[in-house]
């Protein structure tokens, strides 16, 4: 895996038409406590070929420059990543690749390099992927409230 972070994002703020939005209550009271317990055994998990749930999102420290795995529910739609933001866009990892402009996403057993992060709301962005998020998975994200997504382009399968 090679993280090049010596050119600067070429994504800014102003690219995104809209507000970030706070992740929705049942997320912050239900879900980031349960996360904390179960993100040690869905990180083990997270990128395996036959473990659809998450991809492994290898990105590193804004400020340490340390490298951080963090699993994310990710899918591959022709050229482009789209990786839900369940608890938005002002979570670390998020604000790591877009300051990065880029990470490596372990997905199905394979790393890919993706680049120009961009936040999309969830209408674009689940109208963009086509059939990579399947209904079931279109109907939950809707439910706890997951309103944003990350896009990233795949440069190449790292």
């Amino acid at each position: 895996m090679s993280l090049n972070f010596d050119e600067p994002s070429p994504i800014s703020d102003a690219e995104f038409n809209g507000s970030f939005e706070r992740p929705s209550r049942f997320v912050r009271i239900v879900m980031k406590p349960m996360t904390k317990m179960l993100n040690p055994l869905i990180k083990k998990m997270a990128g395996r070929r036959h473990f659809n749930m998450a991809a492994k999102i290898y990105h590193r420290g804004r400020r340490s420059g340390r490298l951080y795995i963090t699993p994310a529910t990710a899918r591959l739609s022709g050229d482009r990543f789209w990786v839900s933001l369940t608890f938005g866009p002002d979570s670390d990892w998020c604000k790591n690749v877009r300051a990065a402009g880029e990470c490596t996403i372990r997905w199905h057993g394979q790393d890919y390099h993706a680049i120009h992060p961009v936040i999309v709301n969830r209408a674009l962005a689940l109208a963009s992927a086509g059939k990579a998020f399947k209904r079931s998975e279109k109907v939950m994200m809707k439910a706890i409230g997951v309103n944003q997504f990350l896009r990233l382009d795949v440069v190449q399968a790292a």
